[in-house]
């Protein structure tokens, strides 16, 4: 089918049904993700609209995403972090259109605020760097939950939300890069793998 006959819609549904399958980067075509990355880039140079506007979060939860997508995937010497490379927007896009990820992500940030209100007395970008620290720390292991079941949403969210960020960052332009894919090129020759030290 010609691309002008695909929606917007069309391709977003289909980044988010193979997403739930587990990791873009396995089921879901570059094209389609690059696709998102596109429109994304557009909402951004829209000066009308004062850049990228949040389809599906609300003002607080979005800066919350874009602090955990930085948390997750920061800057570093080599490249840029998750958010420069627009993973919050990504994942806002895709969840715009998918009720499953509105759920979950939707609910899992509501659950790290109100979880940083019952323990530390504030929400979760109002908490000290350490307290923060601390709650991730608790949700980033499945093993957690045997010690205190309810943690076990929060798990759910925070391994889901690590997913999506890696599948934002290393189908953005900074990720790809940072892999260092330079697409289909010709070889003259291939010198083989690289020897395996100690042996």
């Amino acid at each position: 089918m010609p691309q002008d006959h695909v929606s917007r819609r069309d391709v977003l549904k289909s980044l988010t049904m193979g997403a739930a399958a587990g990791s873009v980067l396995r089921t879901i075509p570059l094209q389609a993700a690059e696709y998102a990355h596109s429109l994304i880039a557009a909402d951004k140079a829209d000066a009308r609209a004062g850049g990228y506007m949040p389809k599906f979060f609300s003002a607080q939860q979005y800066k919350t995403l874009q602090n955990l997508c930085e948390t997750i995937l920061p800057a570093d010497a080599d490249s840029g972090g998750a958010v420069e490379a627009g993973t919050p927007e990504f994942i806002d896009l895709l969840t715009s259109e998918n009720p499953a990820y509105q759920l979950t992500l939707g609910g899992g940030l509501m659950w790290l605020d109100s979880t940083c209100v019952d323990r530390y007395g504030k929400g979760y970008l109002d908490c000290a760097p350490e307290q923060q620290k601390e709650i991730l720390d608790r949700i980033a292991y499945r093993k957690n939950v045997a010690q205190d079941a309810g943690l076990s949403q929060g798990v759910e969210f925070f391994s889901f939300l690590r997913n999506l960020t890696s599948d934002g960052f290393f189908t953005s332009k900074i990720g790809i890069q940072y892999l260092g894919y330079v697409g289909n090129t010709f070889l003259t020759d291939f010198p083989g793998c690289p020897p395996v030290p100690g042996v």
